[in-house]
């Protein structure tokens, strides 16, 4: 369902005479949908920007807000408070798969504030989510950048191709233009430009997979959340492991941190969800030589082999071993070259690392004003004002 305010995902189409025959399952723009059954507590909207019409899977419910009493953005608002995912998850039939059903929804009980204060309430949240939103699609245009660049530069050799033809290489300027050499020579990677070199990934970064953490069980009120796949996907929550805080050092994760998970869903990030503990299944990856937008780059552009390599393990859950870092080459340019397009791809990596810090800052005050709001211990011009203030 996705975990912003709006439904997303990969959409299924149906016949409309398939849709005709789901008609009671029609969800229209503005509805409300929840999960019924697995994850229990999730919210969305069903957009306006896609479709007109949905229909509703079986694992989901569907609300329709009376616009003349409530604002759905409000009741959606109200639905993710502490105390309604609380409510949910008292009220969870835990026969069989843990689930809920539509007479427990419509029994919910939902205290509603006059309508204007409701309005003025979700629009204080909505501003910060609708700054969370800014950042994650600026975030996503700049990792597209920074990957179109890495690939015409590291995987296609396009500078050095144009110099080849007596072409001077394009967005570039003519100083490191002339670092670029203008010729190739053979490898066990094919042809790859004069002077540089092929690099198992190993070889170029070390690659510390995490701990049983549950074998460092946290003591007292100071901790570690524990970072698992879960938590590369949607940060660390009040639901993640907790960890001991005196793990060894080199298995504490920091902002800015390559993350592997190397087994279950392989995938690569930069970490920006604060310190938390390496847990076993993840690489934490470092580079004594290489900077980190290098070395992400290039797992990212063997992500996909590694996950054929993955999915074929018929009998185990889908992994990939050492040995196939050690078979996956990077091609390494000289130093100087180096140091030359760090100084391009490095502020790209800084601006994405601090829009995700600054939307994790965001999150936080939006879920501190989130309840005090429903319960008017904070009343809305005070929050707007710090609302302004973080903006």
């Amino acid at each position: 369902m996705g975990s912003g305010r709006w439904v997303q995902g990969d959409f299924v189409s149906v016949s409309r005479e398939k849709a005709e025959d789901l008609s009671p399952n029609t969800a229209r723009p503005g509805d409300l949908i929840f999960t019924q059954r697995g994850t229990l507590g999730q919210v969305a909207i069903v957009p306006s920007h896609r479709y007109d019409r949905y229909i509703v899977s079986q694992s989901q419910m569907k609300l329709t807000v009376n616009s003349d009493i409530a604002d759905v953005l409000f009741v959606y608002y109200y639905f993710k408070a502490p105390q309604q995912q609380d409510y949910i998850k008292r009220s969870t039939i835990q026969t069989g798969v843990p689930h809920t059903n539509l007479e427990l929804l419509r029994t919910t009980p939902v205290i509603l504030p006059p309508l204007l204060e409701q309005r003025a309430i979700a629009g204080v949240l909505g501003a910060l989510d609708d700054k969370i939103e800014l950042n994650r699609r600026m975030n996503e245009t700049l990792e597209a950048m920074a990957q179109a660049v890495f690939k015409s530069w590291f995987v296609d050799f396009d500078p050095v191709r144009a110099k080849a033809q007596g072409r001077r290489p394009a967005c570039m300027d003519a100083a490191t233009a002339r670092l670029f050499p203008d010729s190739f020579v053979d490898s066990v990677l094919g042809e790859i430009p004069k002077g540089w070199r092929t690099r198992p990934l190993d070889e170029i970064a070390a690659f510390l997979n995490g701990l049983p953490l549950q074998k460092f069980p946290a003591t007292g009120e100071r901790y570690l959340p524990v970072i698992k796949i879960a938590e590369m996907r949607r940060g660390c929550t009040g639901a993640s492991d907790r960890a001991s805080i005196n793990i060894p050092r080199e298995y504490v994760v920091e902002d800015g941190d390559i993350l592997f998970s190397w087994s279950g869903s392989l995938a690569v990030c930069i970490w920006a969800g604060g310190r938390g503990a390496l847990n076993q299944h993840l690489f934490k990856v470092t580079s004594t030589r290489y900077p980190n937008w290098f070395c992400y780059q290039w797992i990212r552009h063997h992500l996909p082999d590694f996950q054929a390599i993955a999915a074929g393990k018929a009998t185990t859950m889908g992994h990939i071993q050492r040995y196939h870092l050690h078979d996956a080459f990077a091609v390494t340019p000289p130093d100087q070259l180096l140091s030359r397009i760090d100084g391009v791809m490095a502020p790209t990596l800084r601006r994405t690392t601090l829009a995700w810090l600054e939307s994790r800052s965001l999150a936080a005050l939006r879920d501190t004003l989130l309840p005090k709001l429903l319960s008017g211990e904070i009343r809305v011009k005070a929050a707007e004002k710090m609302v302004a203030g973080a903006l």
